[in-house]
């Protein structure tokens, strides 16, 4: 049986970079997407409503900082430190399928927040430079 603590620590740290991954899309990503396919109204009535996002995208490096770190920390400690834990504590079997659910689970939900992020970055970096790069 896995213990409890690592558990909650593997799907803390999961939640948490999934959550980091999601505000970098919602603040910075998704608007300058919407507004290049010319939904820019639908970007308008988002931002009236939501003012905060406003202030989280003129902070957006902090944010895309701030995500990166947690999604590097995911995977460090699923990569290095979570298998370590569990044959130190003799923690999981290896045909327990609570196991290897939960370890699928984590696994899913980490590189949903990695793809996420990358995706996120494309939008809010790249894709003002390829509109510069091609208006010039």
């Amino acid at each position: 049986m896995i213990p409890s603590t690592d558990v909650a620590r593997t799907r803390t740290l999961s939640t948490f970079s999934l959550f980091a991954s999601v505000g970098t899309l919602l603040c910075c990503a998704l608007p300058s997407l919407l507004v290049f396919l010319g939904f820019g109204g639908a970007v308008a009535s988002v931002v009236s409503n939501v003012p905060f996002l406003v202030t989280l995208s003129r902070q957006k490096g902090w944010v895309f900082a701030g995500a990166a770190v947690l999604i590097a920390a995911a995977f460090a400690y699923r990569r290095w430190l979570t298998p370590r834990l569990m044959a130190r504590r003799l923690a999981c079997p290896p045909d327990d399928p609570r196991c290897r659910t939960l370890d699928r689970v984590s696994g899913v939900l980490l590189w949903l927040s990695g793809g996420l992020y990358v995706a996120a970055a494309g939008v809010a970096y790249g894709l003002p430079l390829i509109l510069t790069w091609l208006d010039s």
